[in-house]
């Protein structure tokens, strides 16, 4: 066993700490970004088996941050697993409908099943397999392996294909340098080492950040960085992050809730190489008889290396049109996001809304503060509160936590 670091450590101090603002935003996008990983790109993700302990040498959490930090990895290739549980109510797949629908599945107006913007929305939730491979920025390859079919989606130079083997469907769209240097800044993150950077910029002085021991993920020795919230009324239990010992990239990702049970997100690597993958891998082509879609569409944005991004504002600036005034509330884990819809009028009552309003409403809880009544839905990690005026709190705190941050926003 490598000693455990036990006392509470943050990196103010010892590594460049990120702008307070940076650092309330990213704790907010961090759990908003599990909702949402599945449709972001590739995604390296991963759930793994412990094998042992292996004895590697002391090192403090500043160190083992600024390890991840210099990580470079760019070739690899392997085996994931990702279990998502958000603890959503189930709607009997109504959910999944939606997802694809709204995304121009197959179900969708001259949408494809091939199309990634509706395939990888089925990592939102469940247990999944998948085979990833990546030879730097212009190479990656995500399979998503089911019973007896098999999703690809494959970016090679300026070609991105999506193959839905199932029904024998391909999607085909190209990009240039730019497109995917664009997309790749603005994507949400799709990769252990992703989650590790946002979750790491949330570190002020209301978390406690330690190295507790080792691991095996992959057959690779790691270390364990553990990140917890010091404060009370978060919804976040626990990030756990396994880094690799020789390059510092993170193997292994676990969010665990505050309120006990089974972990809300645990990706990690059961296989690994840092290894070049032969360039056949990223080859593709389409076959015979396959139904081919060509995605032409200038504004279109699958994430990561997928479609092309928008030529015009910057997505901040969409949020702004999008998000009538939208603030964070609170301090550290505690913070809460709130914006107004520009509705003037929350969710449909059921004298006003009928069966749907009814059913709305079966899914939150009803409450009522100085903001008046409003209905709070609930998951494991992200609680959101939608009042009768229209406005928005959402945030991974409790229930309580959120309505009096509601009050005090008034």
């Amino acid at each position: 066993m490598a000693p455990n670091e036990t006392d509470d450590t943050t990196t103010a101090g010892e590594v460049e700490e990120p702008r307070a603002g940076r650092r309330r935003a990213a704790r907010y996008i961090v759990p908003v970004t599990v909702m949402g990983v599945a449709a972001a790109t590739i995604g390296l993700v991963p759930a793994l088996a412990d094998s042992g302990d292996p004895d590697l040498p002391d090192i403090t959490a500043a160190q083992l941050i600024e390890k991840i930090a210099q990580s470079d990895v760019e070739r690899l290739s392997g085996t994931v697993k990702i279990t998502t549980d958000l603890g959503l109510p189930d709607l009997g797949g109504l959910e999944s409908g939606l997802l694809s629908g709204a995304a121009g599945g197959e179900d969708g107006e001259g949408g494809s099943s091939a199309d990634p913007s509706g395939r990888l929305t089925e990592l939102a939730s469940g247990t999944h397999t998948l085979r990833v491979a990546a030879d730097g920025p212009d190479r990656q390859k995500l399979s998503l392996l089911e019973n007896a079919a098999e999703y690809s989606l494959i970016h090679n130079g300026k070609d991105v294909w999506g193959y839905d083997s199932a029904s024998n469907e391909v999607y085909h769209a190209t990009v240039d340098e730019a497109d995917t240097k664009e997309r790749s800044a603005q994507r949400p993150p799709a990769t252990p080492k992703d989650f590790a950077e946002e979750a790491l910029k949330a570190v002020d002085d209301t978390t406690s950040v330690k190295v507790d021991g080792t691991a095996q993920v992959a057959g690779r020795d790691a270390y364990r960085l553990v990140v917890e919230p010091k404060q009370s009324g978060s919804t976040v239990g626990a990030i756990s992050i396994a880094v690799d010992h020789e390059t510092g990239m993170p193997l292994k990702f676990t969010l665990t809730p505050a309120g006990g049970g089974s972990a809300v997100v645990d990706v990690g690597f059961t296989k690994v190489s840092f290894d070049r993958p032969d360039a056949s891998t990223f080859r593709f082509t389409p076959p015979k008889g396959a139904k081919v879609t060509e995605d032409t569409e200038q504004d279109r944005a699958h994430g990561g290396f997928g479609g092309k991004p928008e030529r015009g504002p910057k997505p901040e600036e969409d949020l702004a049109k999008g998000l009538d005034g939208l603030r964070m509330l609170g301090e550290g884990w505690n913070t809460v996001a709130t914006f107004d819809t520009g509705t003037g009028a929350g969710l449909p009552t059921e004298e006003a809304g009928g069966d749907l309003g009814g059913f709305l409403g079966s899914l939150g809880d009803q409450v009522k503060g100085d903001f008046g009544k409003g209905t709070v839905f609930s998951t494991r990690l992200v609680n959101a509160l939608i009042t009768e005026d229209g406005t928005v709190h959402v945030g991974t705190v409790t229930k309580d936590a959120l309505v009096k941050a509601a009050e005090a926003g008034k």
